[in-house]
């Protein structure tokens, strides 16, 4: 290969997606993370996702929820900021929120929820049998896997876009240095399909190291397998935040696609979709009026603003249909806080600014939630 030039990281990545310098001070794990079930999640049996539309198990997904007395999710099998456990078990992270959310809304309990972690390759096959209930983990929102893989996407969480991250001792300044270089790539992603069209593009000779798990692909990385590793930024976030010296691998400023990421359900099961998007909807709409953590019980109570009383279930009984309590925002809310306060506990540690997930009020932001009414 061409050997790669090596240079220091300028700050933001990239003014269309995400920010990614990383302060010093966010150079440790998030600490004071809300609590969360210490489960002791199994991973999911690794098999091929089918390539068709698989029916749904029968019955309301709500139903068989509320009859087991927990939810079911999904989740990474370790993603700094996004979803990981503790040594004693204990799951926190920026998806696993959205799980406790939903928790919430069916139980007004965010403990009940257990974590189901899954790779690149399982995570669909878990959803499409049953053995989950929802997947709340790094996922792209693609056409075949609305359609051909039999899911729902409720909404988008977070919007991200792919790059790539090499050892600040390359000198590396931008993607196209890589030509030649070798290229540790997850399987069974958009990232792999990303890399090949993106080289072909740039007419950049790539030479991927294919490798399922994460933290594999990771360690291949740091023990020189690979020049580069590439996935979506928010990723490449997380794993530069957990490595010892942070400051010795750069994320490069090319962001080489459009990765909207969010949780997904099974198709056929419309009810339990419409709570998981409003959940999300709720989130945003509780951080653009300015409803917290702290403040939720007294604006439920004393906010004049219409929407607000429909939002927190004084008026409209939007709860109800939906199939949950009338004050399931007020609980999720106080629960888990709002979108930006989920957002800055868990991913501004790691590193990652608003960018394109900043409400649409504020600096162009693409979050926006439909009226509660």
């Amino acid at each position: 290969m061409t050997t790669p030039k090596r240079h220091i990281l300028a700050g933001a990545f990239g003014a269309a997606i995400l920010a990614t310098a990383l302060p010093a001070a966010a150079q440790q794990r998030p600490a004071g993370q809300p609590a969360a079930p210490a489960a002791q999640a199994q991973p999911a049996p690794a098999a091929q996702p089918q390539q068709q539309q698989q029916a749904a198990p029968s019955g309301s997904t709500i139903d068989a929820i509320r009859s087991r007395g927990t939810l079911v999710c999904g989740v990474n099998t370790g993603l700094a900021g996004f979803g990981a456990p503790n040594s004693q078990g204990v799951w926190s992270g920026f998806d696993v929120d959205y799980c406790r959310a939903v928790a919430i809304a069916l139980f007004n309990d965010a403990n009940k929820v257990r974590y189901v972690p899954t790779t690149a390759q399982n995570r669909f096959t878990a959803l499409q049998s049953g053995e989950v209930d929802m997947m709340a983990r790094n996922t792209t929102w693609t056409l075949s896997r609305d359609t051909s893989l039999g899911f729902d996407f409720p909404a988008i969480n977070f919007f991200d876009g792919q790059g790539f991250m090499v050892k600040r001792s390359l000198n590396v300044q931008n993607a196209r240095q890589l030509d030649g270089a070798t290229v540790c790539v997850q399987p069974g992603t958009t990232t792999e399909q990303n890399l090949a069209d993106w080289a072909r593009g740039a007419r950049v000779q790539i030479r991927p190291v294919v490798i399922e798990r994460l933290e594999d692909n990771v360690a291949a990385y740091n023990a020189g397998r690979c020049d580069a590793f590439t996935t979506d930024v928010s990723g490449l976030a997380a794993t530069r935040s957990a490595q010892q010296n942070p400051n010795d691998h750069v994320i490069l400023p090319d962001v080489i696609s459009k990765e909207p990421l969010g949780p997904l359900v099974r198709h056929g099961d419309q009810r339990f979709a419409d709570l998981v998007r409003w959940v999300h909807f709720g989130l945003l709409g509780a951080e653009e009026f300015g409803v917290t953590a702290e403040n939720v019980q007294q604006m439920a109570q004393n906010d004049a603003r219409p929407e607000v009383q429909r939002m927190l279930g004084r008026t409209g009984g939007l709860g109800q249909m939906l199939g949950v309590d009338n004050a399931w925002m007020v609980n999720i809310i106080r629960g888990v806080g709002n979108y930006g306060e989920i957002f800055e506990r868990n991913l501004t540690p790691i590193g990652l600014q608003r960018g394109p997930n900043a409400l649409w009020t504020t600096q162009g932001g693409l979050q926006y939630a439909p009226p509660f009414r």
